[in-house]
């Protein structure tokens, strides 16, 4: 049987013999959903790349209390570190994409105002919206087996974040550019990839992302949806240079 994998923060480093008592949340998903009780396994993470196998010491609906019985290296991160720029999508295509990107590897995830976006956030549902996408990363990387969470950045425009994009290779999907992605030859250390929303980028969005070093790409002769794009192209980009398959 899988011991479940919980995500919980650490004030200061874990080590062996440390005793817990999880955080609400982490306490109400093993005490009321997976009704764990004491002397049962569980095994977790805090973000810092490593698993912590834990002993339930003390168990109820409302807390739970953990000792920390081994802490072992996690080496599930790919080689390549991937940055997600991706532009904001209607319903739960954004959440869909987010919970898929972290199974396929991403490191960070920048969600993007584009001029075709249909989404308007701002203030208090802006920073509640961040807060959701981040509980979607964190329960994919529990699902996944990852113990590195990785970062959704504050959405931003797409002209505030080009200023200030990653380094790296920078990609811009793009249906209709020359180039194939299978193309790209040198093996990257880290990707910085730009994807529109629903209704794509712009020509103007490609021009001035090629301006900033972006390279247009496609995945083939056929228009994908927004969330289908982004997880061919990581696919393509763990396959060619990662650890895919």
């Amino acid at each position: 049987m899988r011991v479940p994998r919980i995500y919980e923060t650490a004030e200061q480093p874990w080590q062996v013999g440390s005793q817990l008592s999880l955080s609400e949340d982490a306490a109400n998903h093993v005490g009321r959903v997976l009704r764990m009780t004491t002397g049962q396994q569980l095994e977790l993470l805090n973000g810092d790349g490593n698993n912590y196998a834990a002993t339930i010491v003390e168990a109820s609906k409302r807390s739970v209390s953990v000792t920390i019985s081994a802490v072992t290296a996690n080496n599930s991160e790919a080689p390549v570190a991937i940055h997600l720029a991706q532009g904001i999508s209607r319903g739960d295509r954004m959440d869909f994409v987010l919970q898929k990107s972290v199974e396929l590897g991403v490191t960070e995830i920048t969600p993007l105002f584009t001029e075709r976006c249909g989404v308007k956030l701002a203030g208090e549902r802006l920073l509640k919206k961040q807060q959701q996408w981040q509980k979607i990363v964190i329960a994919a990387c529990e699902q996944s087996g990852r113990s590195v969470v990785p970062q959704v950045h504050t959405p931003v425009s797409f002209q505030q974040w080009l200023k200030a994009a990653p380094a790296g290779l920078r990609l811009t999907l793009d249906p209709y550019a020359n180039k194939p992605l299978r193309d790209l030859a040198q093996a990257p250390q880290q990707v910085t990839l730009f994807i529109g929303p629903e209704g794509g980028l712009t020509e103007a969005e490609v021009q001035a992302a090629s301006a900033e070093h972006f390279l247009p790409v496609r995945l083939g002769p056929r228009v994908l949806r927004t969330e289908t794009a982004a997880l061919t192209a990581l696919s393509v980009i763990q396959y060619q240079f990662g650890d895919l398959a």
